[in-house]
């Protein structure tokens, strides 16, 4: 996947991020087809707000967590920005209930059925 959304200039702290139009489905299904992806997904929506990095504990290295969240960026599922040194991450809903409405909503209702499924077992 290439992103398509300009380069910021050397020395910006500003990331590349899809325009909303440059979206494309099969990104976002492969960005959440990965339960680490889908999982920082589901904490995104359950606490509501945006979260930094170093909010989520992931069981793996830092530069894999940063691929992961890089992943979910250049899909369009969710903006970063830094705030002073942290790098914050939101959810893109609005965009993707624009784009692909009820999809965010039945992939998360299906992750949570299958979550509880696998630990009643």
């Amino acid at each position: 996947m290439t992103a398509t959304a300009p380069v910021p200039p050397a020395g910006s702290r500003d990331l590349p991020h899809p325009e909303r139009e440059e979206i494309r489905l099969e990104y976002v299904l492969h960005a959440l087809s990965e339960p680490l992806r889908l999982r920082i997904v589901r904490e995104l929506v359950a606490e509501g707000d945006e979260l930094s990095c170093s909010h989520f504990d992931l069981p793996v290295t830092k530069s894999t967590t940063t691929h992961h969240f890089r992943v979910l960026r250049e899909a369009g599922v969710v903006r970063q920005v830094y705030r002073g040194t942290a790098k914050m991450n939101g959810l893109r809903r609005d965009d993707l209930d624009h784009l692909f409405p009820g999809l965010l909503d039945t992939l998360l209702d299906a992750a949570a059925r299958q979550a509880a499924r696998l630990t009643e077992g």
